[in-house]
């Protein structure tokens, strides 16, 4: 009798069908995306995109153990990969359980380039119950860990903390829980978790007590360790370790469960150390973000040379984003955004096709080329960052309103000896106060706030009004970081219909003023009362005027104002059609009473000039290329400005001025402020403010160093004024 041993290749299954293993590599923007990597017979190699589709592409993500795929890109989108091309032509139905299972040309059969290579973007949800497989035992590198979730499980005396920043590691692997031995464990991979959870770094803890909990602790070990080099955005980036032998109770005999310890970022640390501390100076931040809807998340702005700048999204990837996020106290990056999603930034783009290690204290430790040729602020970079769960939106509610995304503002509070949900009162509500109550919320911005409630039925248990007095500046985490009368409640209306009220927007506008229009367009004119009668009586003279003779000559500092929306929605007042006022100056109708100040100051910011507030119809003057105008001012039509669109009030329009008759020469600021009261949500207020060094002789002026925002280089500027240019009085 003949017995016929059949040696199976490692790389067949008992099926006869290919075994492979895959991962996304290339030049990520987020963790579930990425070229599409293959290893078979020995080595990682690539898929050409010839015949590739959505179905192959979900085949990809669910053996990833995502629960799908969202799109996916041709020609190396994601950069080029090395070695084998090993397959081509794939035709998947979607219902196949591997790649490999899918029809194509055979492993290594292709007639492509690395040009070709294909890249998917996956859904962000696992698939519950997912089990990771290595299938090559002899592949001890490149696997990525693809476990269903991961979560850090505090011991029972810190479970009441706020954030959770230390605890037993655990990762959820075929529908449990399990533990990770720490034999192989060290600080890098330390360092990946706690960026995920929203944590700059972690730190050394104390090991006995988790010693002995883990002794009467049953054992539940996943079986392979991790391999994280420190630098990954997010677990899913490590590559698996060595496998563990899994023995019940006697696993990872020689060490414990793996316990994480992070350092939280200064605005969420739980509470100050107690006992003696140094003096906290802070310093000026190098990076910023701005325009974002929620917290950790913008447009990434850089300071050089005194000035902000932005990034160009050249090669801007979870790296670079990492190093941001980390820099400004938040966790590891969940996404690098190109294309200005989070709006458009004004200055100069300072910093191009950066590169990053990953370990930088700061992006401008990155390399980073400085010229930006063929960059402009439509390519503005962005990051979302990961922040530790706080529990904010635990706090406070809407209430009452035809979506999540509208209501009544409700918020926990303790009432004898309880927590109860209570109303706010509506005196000084702003959108200011409705922008905190949107961000605490995850709702993004504000798009208006509302001092009535009435038609809105809120929860009749919190009719009692909580909190009262609530000022608030816009950067706070929670309202109740914000100003407010503590337990003394005053609020003569009470709550019920005039309990305070918001809804929400994840987009917003965002108003920019053009500083080389001022300065461009400034000039002098002296103009006689009589051919001034209209402007007086809408208040667009100083005071003297009133007793000013209609032959005498006034004075005005003329000059055009050009306000760029680069926001990601429509800048529409917030005042109705029937409410809007006739100016018969200008022949239209106002939407906005209030929409710009205008002020002269002397350097230390005394006005001297009476504070002009310029009223607005609010119109498309024009508008960047491809983008059609939407609002008009005649014919009492819509107003508004569109989204790359700007407003143009030229320095001819009456009341486009401010009045300085009664100004000596001198040195002066001038300052134009938009949107003033906030009346209208924006993603950005803090470019709102323009300032401008002027000098006044008694006859000319000149209008130098304008800045947006408020910038310190205008106060100690090295530019040296700029003397004397064509900028005659004109007479009329």
């Amino acid at each position: 009798m003949f017995i016929l041993l059949v040696h199976l290749s490692p790389f067949v299954s008992d099926s006869g069908k290919p075994v492979i293993q895959l991962r996304l590599a290339g030049g990520k923007r987020k963790h579930y995306e990425g070229r599409v990597e293959v290893f078979y017979n020995g080595e990682w190699g690539t898929v050409c995109d010839d015949d590739f589709s959505i179905y192959a592409a979900h085949v990809v993500c669910r053996e990833l153990g995502f629960l799908d795929a969202e799109s996916w890109l041709p020609s190396a989108k994601y950069g080029r990969g090395e070695g084998r091309i090993w397959l081509d032509n794939v035709h998947c139905s979607g219902s196949e359980k591997s790649l490999a299972h899918c029809p194509s040309n055979g492993f290594g059969v292709s007639d492509c380039k690395h040009s070709e290579d294909v890249g998917v973007v996956c859904s962000k949800k696992r698939i519950p119950g997912f089990k990771f497989i290595r299938n090559q035992l002899s592949s001890d590198e490149g696997v990525p860990v693809q476990v269903e979730d991961v979560r850090i499980r505090a011991t029972y005396s810190h479970r009441k903390r706020i954030p959770i920043t230390e605890g037993f590691l655990e990762v959820k692997d075929g529908g449990k829980w399990r533990q990770i031995c720490n034999v192989d464990w060290n600080e890098m991979n330390s360092r990946v978790i706690c960026g995920m959870y929203g944590f700059p770094g972690e730190k050394r803890f104390n090991v006995r007590p988790y010693k002995f909990l883990a002794k009467r602790r049953k054992k539940n070990f996943w079986g392979f360790s991790v391999n994280c080099t420190g630098n990954e955005a997010d677990l899913a980036e490590c590559k698996v370790g060595r496998e563990i032998e899994l023995k019940g109770n006697r696993t990872c005999e020689q060490g414990m469960p793996v316990v994480v310890s992070c350092v939280p970022g200064r605005a969420f640390a739980p509470s100050v150390s107690i006992g003696y501390r140094k003096a906290y100076r802070v310093e000026q931040p190098l990076v910023r973000l701005r325009g974002g809807a929620l917290i950790g998340e913008g447009r990434v702005e850089v300071l050089r040379n005194g000035e902000w700048g932005t990034v160009c999204d050249d090669d801007w990837n979870l790296k670079a984003a990492t190093v941001v996020c980390r820099e400004l106290g938040f966790g590891s990056a969940k996404e690098a955004f190109t294309g200005a999603r989070m709006g458009q930034g004004i200055g100069p783009v300072v910093m191009n096709e950066v590169e990053c290690s990953g370990f930088e204290k700061s992006l401008t430790e990155c390399r980073f080329n400085s010229e930006a040729l063929g960059c402009s602020h439509e390519e503005d970079a962005a990051v979302k960052c990961n922040i530790p769960a706080m529990g904010f939106n635990k706090r406070l509610r809407l209430s009452g309103g035809r979506n999540p995304y509208e209501g009544r503002v409700e918020v926990l509070t303790e009432r004898n000896g309880s927590l109860a949900w209570g109303s706010v009162c509506s005196d000084s509500w702003g959108t200011m106060e409705a922008m905190v109550v949107c961000r605490q919320l995850g709702l993004g911005f504000a798009s208006h706030a509302f001092q009535e409630t009435w038609y809105w039925q809120g929860d009749a248990s919190a009719e009692a009004v909580v909190m009262s007095g609530v000022r608030c500046s816009g950067t706070e985490l929670t309202l109740d970081q914000c100003l407010h009368h503590g337990k003394h409640i005053q609020c003569p209306k009470g709550g019920g219909r005039f309990a305070a009220g918001a809804s929400c927007t994840l987009t917003a506008p965002d108003l920019v003023l053009s500083s080389q229009v001022v300065e461009q367009t400034t000039y002098l004119e002296d103009r006689p009362m009589y051919a001034l009668q209209c402007a007086h009586e809408e208040h667009c003279l100083s005071s003297s005027a009133e007793q000013a003779d209609s032959t005498s000559y006034r004075r005005l500092l003329r000059f055009s104002s050009q306000i760029h929306n680069n926001g990601q929605s429509d800048f529409r007042p917030r005042a109705a059609h029937h409410s809007w006022v006739w100016h018969e100056c200008h022949r239209h109708y106002h939407s906005m009473e209030v929409f710009t100040h205008y002020d002269l100051m002397n350097l230390n910011g005394t006005k001297v000039a009476e504070g002009h507030k310029a009223s607005f119809c609010l119109e498309d003057t024009h508008c960047d290329e491809g983008i059609q105008k939407r609002y008009e001012c005649a014919n009492f039509g819509a107003q508004g400005i569109t989204v790359g669109c700007w407003d143009t009030y030229r320095h001819d329009i009456d009341c486009q001025w401010v009045d300085i008759t009664d100004v000596k020469p001198g040195d002066y600021i001038f300052q134009i402020v938009i949107n003033p009261n906030y009346e209208v949500a924006e993603s950005d207020y803090a470019n709102n403010i323009m300032k401008c060094r002027a000098r006044y002789d008694g006859h000319r002026i000149w209008m130098y160093n304008c800045v947006i925002g408020k910038s310190i280089t205008l106060y100690f500027s090295d530019k040296p004024f700029p003397g004397l240019m064509t900028n005659q009085l004109s007479h009329r």
